[in-house]
């Protein structure tokens, strides 16, 4: 309530209820004001129709006041007051019923009292705006009558105020005169601060017969009467006594009143006669579980509520706020819960089957690797090229291996060994096949341009070779790691993931290892490709071009598919995994199962005789010619030397049976002028390059 102070008029109380009315959920309203203000607050009430919309909860400036409700019982109705709680006086009334103008003289606001209760004027009383309207004379032998006299509920107060000063004066009185009669000199005059001392000490029993002492704060004990306003019959209104605050106690049970003085029986609450119970209250309704108050105008009831994101929690019930990445809200909203951390276990279905297939491929591998040892001597394992074939099979043991690697927890030495190991087990895999395809490559297109024999063509240059292959990927390798150094991340590809992953497995960093290997499996091909045409018996070479077209699928199918699963790391890895252990396969299948096929099945073709015994390619007719023309000495000579040569070395030997006839004599034919052979399939290559492919590597010299 705005302190009016007898001025506001009626367009400022209006102001007051609507400003009320604009929170329709705001029905229960409390007022402190003075029972003037009060009623002409249910005035504007009743103006804007809005008589039996509020609850009022008043002060005891206008509890079970009169002026409020006089005129305004309807919109009064239900309010729930306080009045201080006051006994009365003893005796007070039967000595106030006996008071005349007459014997109370010492009152000057008797008189007026006097007109007032009897509605004349006094002989010789002063004019008032009351006693103007009087016509009647008092006489002055009117008398109070005890019925239709009601005296002040609050009397007890101003007993208690004076018998106070009275007790603290004594108390001074006794302290410091020392008996003597009178006011003495220390009291003359009186010391505030010391009467002020004296005053809140006192402790005595009142006139109403309640004991009296101030509270240490100086307040007077704190007793009240809870009032309802209530009709008690059709058309009749009375304030009724629902309960009592007597010094830090409250009392609403019927029962309480019979414990305090035998004081009117406690009665229920009671809002209107239609509606018994009262309304709720708020300005807002309480916000679901997962809102947020949004306060209005800086109110402390009113507020709006705004849901909370699916992934926002609420510290304060005042704002939502973002779990971070990785955590979710908790069930009440309160806090955040960290999602469960999901990476590629070894227990995991597709890890299983990964490792299964790469423990089978290990397996052959080392089957593989076994065989060429022991038979490291015999002529399929010398023609296939015994120092490369190792290092090509010790390439695909690390690409099986690669798999346990990758499908490890990630940790900063597992997220390393897969930055190195991918790309290195890889480049020595093609790093070995590519020397390979190099070097037949390399004698054929020589054998045709020049009788020299090409460079670098020895079992040593060939490793050499192949190791600055290798090289250059280890140097990429160390250089990565350098650059961006391993380590285990979490990862969200969405806002409900949380992935424990390497950090280069997100985006296409992987792809730094894999780069190299790519280019050296498109020159393998390449080199396979250019070399499809050499003779059939040469089946490595056949080989090498199988192996080569299968990876190139192979590896576009796991490129397509490697930037596909980016949202799913594990999936990756695995694809990862897979397509490196059947890289592997394919390698150690196509490069080896017709070496082991005839090593152990076919023991008896695993002789220099039996490669030499293959399909022979017809001469042509200029070959025919050439060969009549040619001794028949040098004809002996040639069978006696290939009949004596050793089986120490055939390098790609299966290839040289189909391109000459025989050996001994090939450096005779490259000075006759039918130096080059016409083959019946084509393919024109100098008796020299024959001769150079016929010895074993280890014949070749730099």
């Amino acid at each position: 309530m705005i302190k009016d102070s007898g001025v506001a008029g009626q367009a400022t109380y209006d102001k007051t209820v609507e400003r009320l009315l604009a929170k329709s959920n705001a029905r229960g309203v409390i007022v402190f004001g003075s029972d003037q203000e009060v009623g002409m607050l249910m005035q504007a009430v009743r103006r804007n129709n809005a008589s039996r919309w509020f609850s009022w909860i008043g002060s005891d400036g206008w509890g079970g006041r009169s002026l409020a409700v006089d005129g305004n019982e309807i919109e009064v109705e239900g309010s729930v007051t306080v009045q201080p709680l006051a006994f009365e006086v003893k005796g007070f009334r039967d000595y106030f019923l006996r008071l005349t103008p007459q014997n109370n003289k010492r009152n000057p606001w008797f008189v007026e009292f006097w007109e007032q209760q009897f509605r004349c004027k006094y002989p010789g009383s002063s004019w008032t705006p009351y006693n103007d309207q009087f016509n009647v004379t008092c006489s002055g032998q009117e008398q109070l009558s005890p019925s239709e006299f009601e005296m002040e509920a609050q009397l007890q107060f101003v007993s208690d105020a004076t018998m106070s000063f009275a007790h603290a004066l004594n108390n001074i009185h006794t302290d410091l005169c020392a008996g003597q009669s009178g006011l003495c000199d220390v009291m003359m005059p009186i010391d505030g601060e010391l009467l002020k001392d004296y005053l809140v000490k006192v402790n005595f029993t009142g006139l109403s017969g309640q004991d009296f002492a101030f509270l240490p704060n100086g307040d007077a004990p704190a007793r009240y009467r809870i009032l309802n306003y209530r009709q008690v019959e059709r058309g009749r209104f009375e304030w009724k006594t629902i309960g009592y605050f007597l010094e830090k106690h409250l009392y609403l049970d019927s029962q309480s009143s019979k414990r305090i003085f035998n004081k009117e029986q406690i009665v229920d609450l009671k809002y209107r006669w239609e509606e018994p119970k009262h309304p709720d209250s708020v300005c807002s309704r309480p916000c679901h579980k997962g809102e947020a108050h949004h306060m209005i105008d800086g109110s402390a009831c009113c507020w709006t509520c705004s849901p909370c994101h699916i992934y926002q929690y609420l510290p304060t019930k005042y704002a939502c706020v973002d779990c971070p990445l990785g955590t979710i809200p908790s069930y009440d909203r309160q806090s955040c819960v960290e999602i469960v951390i999901v990476y590629l276990r070894y227990t995991d279905a597709i890890a299983i089957v990964a490792m299964t297939f790469a423990s089978l491929g290990i397996i052959a591998t080392g089957v593989v690797m076994t065989v060429f040892i022991v038979y490291n001597n015999t002529p399929v394992v010398k023609a296939s090229g015994r120092e490369l074939s190792f290092v090509l099979l010790f390439g695909i043991f690390l690409c099986y291996a690669m798999t346990f690697i990758l499908v490890s927890k990630p940790h900063e030495t597992t997220c390393g060994a897969q930055k190195y190991g991918i790309g290195l087990s890889f480049s020595i895999v093609y790093s070995a096949i590519l020397t390979k395809t190099n070097r037949i490559a390399r004698i054929f297109r020589a054998g045709k341009r020049t009788s020299k024999r090409p460079r670098f063509i020895s079992p040593r240059s060939q490793l050499f070779i192949c190791g600055a292959f290798v090289a250059f990927q280890n140097a990429v390798g160390v250089v990565w790691l350098l650059l961006r150094p391993p380590r285990a991340v979490a990862y969200h590809a969405n806002r409900d993931d949380h992935q424990l992953v390497c950090s280069d497995a997100v985006g296409a960093w992987y792809m730094v290892g894999f780069t190299y290997p790519i280019v050296l499996v498109v020159i393998c091909t390449f080199y396979a490709f250019i070399t499809r045409n050499i003779p059939e018996a040469f089946n490595e070479s056949k080989y090498i071009g199988f192996t080569m077209y299968t990876t190139c699928i192979i590896w576009l199918a796991f490129v397509s598919i490697y930037f596909s699963t980016e949202h799913n790391i594990q999936i990756r890895i695995a694809t990862m995994s897979f397509s490196i252990s059947l890289s592997a396969t394919v390698g150690l299948v196509c490069m080896f199962a017709t070496k082991l096929y005839i090593i152990i099945v076919h023991p008896e073709r695993n002789v220099r005789q039996s490669l030499l015994a293959a399909k022979p390619v017809m001469p042509s007719p200029k070959l025919t010619q050439c060969y009549s023309s040619i001794p028949s000495s040098y004809l002996s000579n040639g069978r006696q030397d290939t009949a004596h040569s050793t089986q120490s070395d055939y390098g790609d030997l299966e290839m040289v049976h189909r391109l000459r006839p025989s050996a001994s004599f090939s450096s005779s034919i490259s000075r006759s002028t039918c130096a080059t052979q016409t083959l019946t399939n084509g393919t024109s290559t100098s008796t020299q390059t024959l001769d150079l492919i016929s010895k074993g590597a280890d014949d070749v010299q730099l």
